[in-house]
């Protein structure tokens, strides 16, 4: 039997109601904190509970604004420009002893990645270059519990030659070597890490350009993978291909995402015609879709009593919504892993 399509419709949409039930906390709604940036990135929250996120300000559409970090405090509700210029930096974390781990992009960015300490606003070059040469465009960070940091390096704009013979995810160590571990990824974008620490989640975006920002608008591209994909992580910081866990293409794939404290994945998916949060199982099966206003770029947990708020970063905006489940933190270490001020090589 056929059946109507208006009761088909009311079916999709109690089911889409009662997988947003089992992950998001009950009447939770969407809440637009911040408006007026050119490109929100790279959502994270620091020990107190202050939340910082990049402005990334592409110089060709802005006057050549040279990029913002910004400051959000949730008691107060005002946000501020803690840093600017910023290096360009598009994903940001902290590590298990405080410090804001930012990767710096190209289009006039660092093309590195920094940590600064938030008490005296100082900040180090952890990583500046690999076998001599400059990175393509540091994206995204996860840290492990022994204080490895793993980025993503794909290019997307900027002006600067590209030195690099691949776009890859590197793993830096706190002894401040620089490790080439994934080559497989195509175009590797958002990274995080299981609570587990048993796997390394990457996020392939292959948009088919590697300067989007020096072509006209509309100019054809073919697009490569649009995928998400789990990696076996190894005692040794090594990574080996496990699954392709979603296949987004012909259509845009996620940007940046983020575990829960049971391991479920928070993944900022980028497709125009399903744009939004699309929540998945380890295993990648879709758990919850929340549509948002703007396309999303990245996703992260509050801290403490704001564990269950889940800030998106979204357009120009940032936007918070509470969830059922923790988000997952580092366990705090008060020993600094990093103490070197000058850029590293392998």
């Amino acid at each position: 039997m056929k059946l109507p399509l208006g009761l088909l419709m009311a079916f999709a949409a109690f089911a889409a109601t009662a997988a947003m039930a089992q992950v998001f906390a009950p009447g939770a709604k969407l809440e637009k904190i911040y408006g007026g940036g050119h490109l929100t990135e790279g959502v994270a929250v620091a020990p107190d509970g202050t939340v910082f996120f990049s402005d990334i300000t592409f110089t060709t559409e802005t006057g050549m604004q040279a990029g913002h970090i910004l400051r959000y405090d949730p008691k107060s509700g005002k946000t501020v420009v803690y840093r600017s210029p910023s290096g360009m930096s598009n994903g940001l974390k902290f590590d298990a002893q405080g410090g804001m781990v930012a990767a710096e992009g190209a289009d006039f960015g660092g093309r590195r990645i920094t940590r600064t300490d938030l008490a005296t606003g100082k900040s180090v070059i952890l990583a500046g270059l690999f076998e001599g040469k400059p990175f393509n465009s540091p994206n995204d960070i996860a840290i492990d519990v022994q204080g490895r940091i793993y980025f993503s390096d794909p290019r997307y704009l900027g002006h600067e030659p590209i030195e690099q013979p691949v776009m890859a995810v590197y793993r830096l160590d706190p002894d401040g070597k620089v490790h080439r571990i994934i080559t497989d990824a195509s175009k590797p974008n958002g990274v995080a890490i299981s609570p587990d620490q048993k796997t390394l989640y990457v996020v392939t975006n292959d948009d088919g350009l590697l300067g989007f920002d020096r072509l006209p608008k509309g100019t054809a591209a073919r697009k490569g993978r649009m995928e998400l994909a789990a990696y076996d992580l190894h005692a040794d910081g090594s990574a080996t291909f496990r699954r392709r866990l979603v296949n987004y293409a012909p259509e845009d794939g996620p940007d940046g995402l983020v575990c829960d404290a049971v391991g479920n994945l928070f993944t900022a998916v980028r497709n125009e015609k399903r744009f939004g949060i699309s929540v998945y199982s380890p295993g990648g099966e879709e758990l919850a879709h929340l549509p948002t206003p703007e396309r999303p770029t990245n996703v992260g947990f509050g801290r403490g009593s704001e564990a269950t708020t889940l800030y998106i970063t979204a357009g120009g905006s940032v936007y918070r919504i509470k969830t059922l489940a923790p988000g997952y933190q580092l366990p705090a270490s008060p020993e600094e892993p990093f103490g070197h001020s000058r850029p590293r090589t392998r």
